[in-house]
């Protein structure tokens, strides 16, 4: 039967020790004894030795020291690239061979180590130390702790007893490895319990609500002040908390399990990449620290030599950054697109139509492809909704973008209630991802287009300030139609008008100038207009002199100013004719076109002059 003995103890620097004798005749066995002249404790077996003194342990013979990996610190890659190995083990009188990277152990296991380096070089709050009395094994000590490594050593790095500080759990893993009834294995736990006092009040803090207020810490701040913890130990026992706190952890262990993928392949991929920043703007939103990261980064990036991915546009990149971001529910992450992340894909794919880049709707679909590929192998079905969510989005992009653009630039569009009832439901959805995001996405830049001509203006202005006010019951939606179809029905006046005044007088007037010649001018236009039956009452005032001052400034246009604009190829003049003018840049263009044809000119040439070369 397997029994055990415990020893407790404090010294006088703030280490406490617990020295655990495990064997079927551990009580019978004398293990330990004080120094009273040198104020230190001594524990022994045949063959074996620990003293702990006041400012460190000596020890000889087998076994060694271990404790859990505290997140950040330096690992070698073996342990590094395994996910499973979370604590760190060292044996007494082992090194690495300069080649094959294989353990040599040498018959040198005496030595000494001071608490302030247990504490640094390990764990800073936990340390343990072991050693094995066994007739089973060999004499010699270097073949000795090569059969402890061989039969300890795996579930030592890997067992989650040492982290937990779980005594009892790790003698009852640990003993029956050793595969021998009579064997005495000895483990000597340190704590550092100002160090212990630190880190436990930091976490009661941080995992309260992710956050330290100032006074509390100005509390760990004291506290560390009265330990004499220094910077660097502070630091590492923060970082370490944090990552342990479960939220973080998930994201943070991914992060990692994508880093270490990476280094074994020597390069970082488009997709790897894209998880990784996904990864990162999570953290942003679950308030984790970046520090986390970086600290991964300076491990498993920083001298490398990764290969990059090859770089591409920015709004490309975050696409597929919160794409890839649905499969991180694998990993049990919450990885849902959040308004701002609905509001950078919509972001996104408006670029990638300004820009005529394919590759936004190509990673559309083959994300969707490999959707329905892993949910047919066995996926959450859910991961599809999600996904629709963003689809539904993208189309009202398409939708509104589509219907804005037939009001602002087509003519003789059609306006209908259900296209405006379309857009005030893709407003209101809009507007749910962020106040004012309808006006920034469709608005701002459509008023800034020069292409936008007078009656575009008038309605879009109509339109933006009557969607609004529907919305909020100021206004019915018939009233705003309304509006619309008077300035669209004054734009249709107005376009005859000006074909009819055009007509007549480049075909019958030389001079319409004066105020006579503009009356017998208007007269004759509106007998035709009743004549085609496309008036019914008389002429607006206003629309005949504002197509006879189109016909005016035309004129200067092309006998004055544009042969000139052709001589000298001055696309100065051209644009500072087009900005005070006031006429439309498409009616311009179209009388560019036309001068051009009639004088059998090469029309690339005005192109050329258009884009100021």
């Amino acid at each position: 039967m397997q029994k055990d003995i415990r020893l407790h103890g404090q010294l006088a620097n703030g280490i406490e020790y617990f020295v655990l004798v495990v064997g079927t005749e551990a009580y019978q066995r004398y293990f330990f004894n004080i120094v009273q002249e040198a104020d230190e404790l001594r524990i022994f077996s045949p063959g074996n030795e620990f003293v702990l003194g006041q400012k460190g342990i000596r020890f000889e013979g087998n076994g060694g020291h271990f404790c859990e990996y505290m997140f950040g610190v330096e690992q070698p890659t073996s342990d590094l690239t395994k996910t499973e190995i979370i604590n760190r083990l060292v044996m007494n009188g082992a090194c690495l061979e300069e080649e094959g990277g294989g353990l040599h152990f040498s018959e040198q296991t005496s030595g000494h180590e001071s608490y302030d380096t247990i504490f640094f070089e390990g764990n800073a709050v936990c340390n343990y130390f072991f050693c094995v009395h066994s007739p089973r094994l060999s004499r010699k000590l270097g073949e000795q702790q090569q059969e402890l490594v061989r039969l300890l050593g795996k579930t030592l790095k890997r067992t989650p007893a040492v982290g937990e500080e779980r005594d009892d759990l790790l003698v009852d893993e640990l003993f029956p490895l050793l595969q021998d009834e009579g064997a005495q294995l000895f483990i000597i736990k340190l704590i550092n319990t100002r160090h212990k006092a630190y880190r436990d009040l930091f976490r009661s803090l941080y995992f309260r609500s992710k956050k330290i207020a100032d006074d509390d810490f100005a509390r760990l701040m004291s506290l560390a002040s009265g330990h004499q913890i220094d910077r660097y130990q502070q630091e590492r026992m923060r970082i370490d908390v944090m990552y342990r706190h479960p939220l973080n952890r998930r994201i943070v262990d991914e992060y990692r399990s994508i880093l270490i993928g990476c280094t074994a392949r020597g390069e970082i991929s488009t997709l790897e990449n894209a998880r990784l920043n996904r990864l990162k703007a999570l953290s942003v939103r679950n308030k984790i620290p970046g520090a986390l990261f970086f600290t991964l980064d300076e491990l498993l990036k920083k001298g490398r030599n990764l290969k990059e991915a090859r770089e591409e546009a920015d709004y490309i990149a975050q696409t597929r950054q919160i794409l890839e971001g649905f499969f991180l529910h694998q990993q049990e992450i919450d990885s849902s697109i959040d308004r701002d992340d609905m509001l950078t894909l919509i972001k996104a794919k408006k670029w990638a139509i300004a820009a005529r880049d394919h590759h936004f709707d190509q990673l559309m679909l083959d994300f969707s492809r490999t959707c329905d590929e892993i949910i047919r192998d066995g996926a959450d079905p859910a991961l599809l909704e999600g996904f629709s969510y963003v689809i539904t989005y993208l189309d009202r992009l398409d939708s509104t973008l589509s219907l804005i653009g037939q009001l602002a630039f087509m003519e003789n569009v059609r306006i209908t209630e259900e296209m405006l009832q379309g857009l005030l439901e893709h407003r209101a959805a809009f507007e749910n991802l962020e106040s004012g995001c309808f006006e920034e996405l469709f608005v701002k830049e459509l008023f800034e287009n020069p292409y936008l001509g007078r009656f575009g203006r008038m309605k879009m202005t109509a339109l933006m300030e009557g969607l609004p006010l529907v919305q909020e019951d100021q206004q019915t939606l018939e009233a705003l139609h309304s509006r619309l179809i008077a300035v669209d029905q004054e734009e249709r006046l107005y376009l005859m008008v000006l074909e009819l005044v055009r007509h007549r007088v480049r075909n019958f007037y030389s001079s319409y100038g004066t105020k006579a010649e503009q009356d017998v001018l208007r007269r004759e236009v509106l007998e035709e207009l009743k004549a085609r039956k496309k008036l019914a009452v008389d002429l607006p005032d206003h629309v005949f002199q504002e197509t006879v001052t189109t016909i005016q400034k035309e004129a200067v246009y092309l006998q004055s100013l544009l042969p000139t604009i052709i001589a000298e190829k001055n696309a100065l003049l051209r644009e500072d004719f087009l900005a005070n003018a006031g006429l439309d840049r498409f009616y311009v263009e179209e009388l560019e076109r036309e001068y051009y044809e009639q004088n059998g000119l090469d029309l690339e040439e005005m192109y050329q002059i258009r884009q100021g070369l």
